[in-house]
């Protein structure tokens, strides 16, 4: 979600009816979603390791896969640079 989106669920909510300020929300609602959105993906990706069984056969290893792909989701992707060369 983006910056804009969190906040218009947030007055859809009804947040900042009555405050005068609601610059001083706006981060802890970015924050906030984004605690949401990684306790989600974190339950989404223990339910398919809950399916890995121990084996090393095809559908162990496909439980595997979809809880990395899960949690890869809130994780942003090294850029080119930062794959070979690192970050400072």
């Amino acid at each position: 979600m983006t910056h804009e989106e969190i906040i218009q669920l947030a007055r859809e909510a009804g947040a900042f009816k009555d405050n005068p300020l609601p610059e001083l929300w706006e981060s802890f609602f970015i924050n906030f979603a984004a605690l949401v959105a990684a306790a989600e993906r974190e339950a989404c990706a223990r339910l398919c390791e809950a399916r890995d069984q121990g084996y090393f056969n095809r559908e162990d290893a496909e439980a595997r896969r979809c809880a990395a792909a899960i949690r890869a989701i809130g994780k942003k992707a090294p850029t080119l640079v930062e794959k070979y060369y690192g970050t400072k």
